[in-house]
């Protein structure tokens, strides 16, 4: 692995575990065994740094999902929210959930980014559930984007509420709230 992906990797790891606010440049070149000004020479800034994270995990998301065959409503769903799992499991938030829960502390050059990854989100879920109601596969309860709102901040919370209290259950009753609601 490269210098790079090494920093980048610890850098995102760190900002899951911590949050931007919760770790330094020191922190990072310790991990990597580089100097902070090795390091500095990659990214000039941390808001250098948490952008190129940010657009990275956003390609990252839209290339597994892009991956995802079109199939039942519910098999997407559950993939989806694996993910959320996936960071529980590590003991990590989901980035764009991290960095929305810090975005008042946050350089404001990052918002667009930002806006971007959830987009990204909000636009595939609307989509997996327009076709779902379509099929008959999920409830119309509501428009598919209001629907997919809710299952984003449900993932997000429960993923938030679960990684604090250190019960995975909390986690795995929330979800399974939430896709038996939508699923018809």
């Amino acid at each position: 692995m490269d210098t790079k992906e090494h920093i980048l990797d610890v850098a995102q790891r760190l900002i899951q575990q911590r949050g931007v606010n919760g770790f330094s440049y020191a922190d990072i070149a310790a991990e990597v065994g580089i100097r902070k000004a090795s390091l500095h020479h990659h990214f000039p800034t941390k808001t250098d740094l948490v952008l190129h994270l940010l657009n990275r995990y956003r390609q990252q998301l839209e290339d597994y999902l892009a991956s995802l065959p079109d199939t039942h409503s519910h098999v997407l769903l559950d993939r989806y929210a694996a993910l959320f799992h996936g960071n529980l499991c590590q003991g990590r938030a989901c980035m764009g959930g991290m960095l929305a829960a810090e975005v008042a502390t946050l350089d404001a050059s990052l918002r667009p980014a930002l806006e971007r990854f959830l987009q990204v989100q909000q636009r595939w879920l609307s989509g997996v559930l327009e076709r779902g109601q379509q099929r008959g596969e999920i409830v119309r309860a509501a428009t598919p984007a209001r629907q997919a709102a809710m299952l984003i901040s449900t993932l997000q919370g429960a993923l938030l509420f679960a990684r604090a209290g250190g019960d995975e259950t909390f986690f795995q009753e929330s979800v399974q709230g939430a896709l038996s609601s939508l699923l018809a």
